[in-house]
């Protein structure tokens, strides 16, 4: 991850932090982070962004960022996605809105303070491993199971996390998120070669 998308990053995210909106990274960054670091050309915000801080958001990062209030209220109202795209090096944000459920909660209890580089002294919110791991399984089933990548990222995460994970709360939420066959199919990785990061 060169540094010119971080400092794209970083940029998003103070805004956001400045707001006060409650946020943290999740995607290709997070996985990287607790797994084996890939390239990407995007970052995943999951974001709890209120209407009322949207003319805000979009006047601070106007003028640098193609950014559509029209598009976010949208996001906002259907609980889903959008994205923000940097003028200069087209590098795009996309910003998820949390969704009320369960899950989702216990997400951001859990995020914590993380650096996205060995470079940056900087810290951000950054979706656990736990909860990394078990979205990617939720990508990798509803993609029919056929990405290469997302398994990839799934088996980085099992087998550098190793036994720091938390395999009480990932076979609980992996029961709920029915995604029991597929968690153990990762866990059973780690009885396997660690991925060489190609």
């Amino acid at each position: 991850m060169s540094q010119g998308p971080l400092e794209v990053a970083y940029e998003v995210i103070e805004v956001l932090e400045g707001l006060q909106v409650p946020y943290h990274v999740g995607g290709s960054f997070a996985s990287s982070l607790h797994g084996v670091p890939r390239q990407t050309h995007d970052l995943d915000l999951v974001v709890d962004l209120r209407p009322e801080k949207v003319p805000r958001l979009v006047d601070r990062l106007s003028g640098r960022f193609y950014i559509d209030a029209d598009m976010i209220y949208g996001a906002i109202r259907r609980e889903g996605s959008t994205n923000l795209l940097h003028l200069e090096t087209g590098f795009k944000i996309d910003l998820f809105i949390r969704q009320p459920g369960p899950f989702d909660s216990s997400e951001f209890r859990r995020h914590g303070p993380q650096r996205l580089s060995e470079d940056s002294s900087r810290e951000v919110m950054v979706k656990s491993a736990e909860d990394t791991l078990l979205r990617k399984l939720q990508w990798y089933r509803e993609g029919r199971m056929v990405s290469d990548r997302q398994w990839t990222d799934i088996l980085g995460i099992v087998q550098t996390q190793g036994d720091r994970l938390d395999e009480d709360y990932l076979h609980y939420w992996a029961g709920e998120l029915e995604l029991d066959e597929l968690l153990e199919r990762a866990l059973a990785s780690r009885a396997e070669n660690p991925p060489d990061g190609r």
